[in-house]
This record gives structure tokens, C-alpha cells and sequence, in this order.
């Protein structure tokens, strides 16, 4: 990363991502403490986890995040590649928590978080975070509200409590559409030759939110919420009904789309 000086470091504190970040984080402090003692074991909306699994892995790669962008022992690199795949690392996370008390993984997730966003905070927007293949420390940010957004969704889901969309919502439909290249490589799908798509999403309240370029070759139609569970993989089935792809790639959008690692 670069160095920055005191200009830079208040541009990334000043970001929408970094601010959104926190925001997210509130929110998950928010839900972990209306837990009861036996909603910690159940099972979440993710096949396998239980509710405590979420929390173990979030508050995992908090310190693996904090240790990327000190170089620490733990940086992503070295953490991950002693296992055989990323969701090795994953289960390995999700390990550490087991025996530990609710209070025991909330206290294990709430310093490590803010420490992330404490050394973001430090970072200019651009400067680079060797977190995968790389990203800026604002799309970093970005990354990391969309993981709680999602984990704290699976908690959510579980227990049948509703989905608020916040503004924040915004940056995870768009992540969404831009790692959307790398999910396609990943699923073994070639990108259509000449194809371009655009997002126009709703929310909720009526608000309009489009991602892409206005003169796209294909459109993807349809409410907000119901994108950002298909860009996190969390539909609970096939790709939602309400939305409409138009063109090979905004269908192909719906099959592959996936915002994390």
C-alpha cells in the first residue's frame, strides 16, 4: 500500500463505503444482542452454519482483514494457504468460535471490526489492500459491509425476522455488477461476446438505482433487495421470479453472480 498523509486518511474516512461500513456493523452489534441464548445454536439460513457460525467467521476474518493491511502474521495470503480451498479456510474460521460463550463471540467480533475500520479510516480511498487479487481499500470496504450484510442475513433469515433495506443496499448491488467478470471465470462461463449490462433495480420506497452503462446491451429488471440475495447467493432457490433479464448476459447475471471470494 501507499503511505498517506493526513489529506488522504480524512478522504477515506470521509467515504461513503467507510461510513456505510460502520453503519453495517451497528446494525449486526444491533441483531447480535436481541439474540437469545438458544438462538446462537440454531441453524442459519446458510446449510451447515448455525447462528454462532456466523459470528465465529465474521469476527475470523476481521483479524485476517486487520492483518492484511498491517502485514501481520494472519494476512489474507498467508492465512488462507495452508488450506486446500477457501472454503477450508472458511470452516477453519468458523472452528475457533466453537466453545466459546455468546458473549465470548461478540467480544470477539466487536474489537476486531473496529480495528478494520480504525486502519481503513487510515487509508487513502485508492491505495491498494492485497486481499484476493487486490482491490482499493474503498472497495475493500465495500467487501466488508457486503459480508456482514450478508452473514447478518442468514441470521435473519433463520429466525424469521424482517430484512430492512437501507441505503446501503446501494453498494452491494453494485459490487455485485462489478465482480460480475470475475464470477463468470469462476463458474467456467464465458462472457458473451460484445455484452454489456445495466441494473435497474427498485427498492422498496420506489427509490430508482441503476448500475452500468446507459447504453448497455442487456437489462436486468427488478426490485433491489431481490439483486443484492442473488449477488450474495442467498435466494433460497432458483434466481428470483421478479427479476427480469433481458439478454443473454443479465441472464447469465442471474445463474453466476457472486460478490465475494
Amino acid at each position: 500500500m501507499t503511505g498517506t498523509g493526513n489529506a488522504a486518511a480524512a478522504a477515506m474516512r470521509g467515504t461513503a463505503e467507510l461510513a456505510g461500513l460502520a453503519a453495517e456493523q451497528r446494525d449486526f452489534a444491533d441483531l447480535l444482542a436481541s439474540l437469545g441464548a438458544a438462538d446462537w445454536a440454531r441453524p442459519s439460513a446458510a446449510a451447515g452454519w448455525s447462528v454462532r457460525d456466523q459470528v465465529a467467521h465474521l469476527a475470523d476474518t476481521e483479524e485476517v482483514a486487520a492483518d492484511t493491511l498491517t502485514g501481520g502474521p494472519r494476512a489474507f495470503a498467508e492465512a488462507v494457504s495452508p488450506h486446500a480451498s477457501a472454503e477450508d479456510f472458511t470452516a477453519a474460521g468458523c472452528r475457533r468460535g466453537d466453545g466459546m460463550t455468546p458473549a465470548e463471540l461478540a467480544g470477539w467480533w466487536h474489537p476486531a471490526a473496529g480495528r478494520t475500520r480504525g486502519l481503513l479510516a487510515g487509508l487513502a480511498a485508492e491505495d491498494r489492500v492485497a486481499w484476493g487479487f487486490g482491490m482499493p481499500a474503498r472497495t475493500f470496504a465495500t467487501a466488508r459491509l457486503m459480508e456482514h450484510w450478508a452473514h447478518g442475513l442468514d441470521v435473519r433469515d433463520a429466525l424469521g425476522l424482517p430484512v430492512a433495506e437501507t441505503a446501503r443496499l446501494h453498494h452491494v448491488a453494485a459490487l455485485g455488477l462489478a465482480t460480475l467478470r470475475w464470477a463468470l471465470a469462476r463458474g467456467r462461463v464465458r462472457w458473451p461476446a460484445g455484452r454489456s449490462l445495466r441494473l435497474d433495480l427498485a427498492a422498496a420506497d420506489g427509490t430508482r438505482h441503476a448500475f452500468g452503462d446507459a447504453d448497455a446491451t442487456d437489462v436486468l429488471r427488478g426490485p433491489l433487495l431481490a439483486w443484492c440475495r442473488v449477488a450474495t447467493r442467498r435466494t433460497r432457490g432458483g434466481p428470483p421470479p421478479e427479476l427480469r433479464p433481458e439478454g443473454e448476459l443479465a441472464e447469465l447475471a442471474l445463474l453466476h453472480a457472486r460478490a465475494y471470494l
